[in-house]
């Protein structure tokens, strides 16, 4: 599973050039939002709202927007009313895509969401049409900082997790659906620096893919993607060679 780890620290060094804009903190806010209105604002009651929260801390959202949010949520001020959409469909080469979507108006969202596809080379798909391929995991990311791999593992089997993706950046824990909530607490209490939680989809078989032109169509597909402000997350089942993913990281 190397190829797809450092393919999602690509995704993560991308995450910190969104921070940069700013993107990452109105997508931190509704996942915030979301979560208060589904299972209230107690962040100790509610694990979903709790990962949110920490999550938005990580990035240094300010305490008064992660309030804002969970007030939004509750009822308690005035917001929009959000729905959350997944979409599927392929980018250039046949790789397979879900995208999570937070929307106000579906109306808007879809057209878009089609026309982007359209234009870099994709296509959108019924649903069904490539969750099939895809497993939904819990993901914890950690910072490295140090440690070997050894290390790491013994956490990981300790805390009943189930993978470990090591990186010597930010390495990456598999946890099963329901397990994420407990084995981030272990973590946390191992002092583990723990660089963000969520759920993903992650594939069950990968595409590989070995130019670098098309390796730079497949990413500016996702990034343009990405960059709509309606998604949430994106996740592709492509991986590319170690060569191709230097190159790739050092383009920037």
């Amino acid at each position: 599973m190397s190829g797809h780890s450092k393919w999602a620290n690509i995704k993560h060094k991308k995450a910190a050039k969104d921070a940069k804009r700013g993107k990452i903190f109105t997508r931190l806010a509704k996942e915030i939002t979301i979560a208060a209105r589904e299972g209230g604002g107690d962040v100790d009651a509610n694990p979903r709202l709790r990962l949110a929260v920490l999550n938005a801390k990580a990035e240094n959202v300010p305490a008064d927007n992660i309030k804002r949010a969970i007030q939004k949520g509750t009822g308690e001020i005035e917001g929009a009313v959000y729905e959350e959409i997944v979409y599927e469909g392929y980018a250039p080469f046949g790789v397979a895509i879900i995208l999570e979507t937070v929307t106000d108006n579906r109306n808007r969202t879809f057209p878009e969401i089609r026309s982007q596809f359209g234009k870099l080379g994709g296509s959108i798909g019924e649903p069904g049409s490539v969750a099939w391929n895809f497993d939904r995991k819990g993901v914890i990311k950690i910072k490295t900082n140090g440690k070997s791999e050894d290390d790491l593992m013994e956490i990981v089997m300790e805390s009943g997790a189930e993978d470990l993706e090591f990186d010597e950046e930010v390495s990456r824990i598999i946890t099963d659906f329901e397990s994420l909530t407990t084995v981030y607490k272990f973590c946390e209490d191992k002092k583990l620096d723990i660089a963000e939680s969520k759920f993903e989809y992650i594939p069950k078989n990968t595409i590989m893919i070995e130019s670098i032109n098309d390796a730079r169509k497949v990413m500016k597909f996702i990034d343009n993607i990405e960059d709509l402000d309606d998604v949430q997350n994106i996740f592709a089942n492509n991986e590319f060679p170690d060569e191709i993913m230097e190159q790739l990281e050092n383009e920037g």
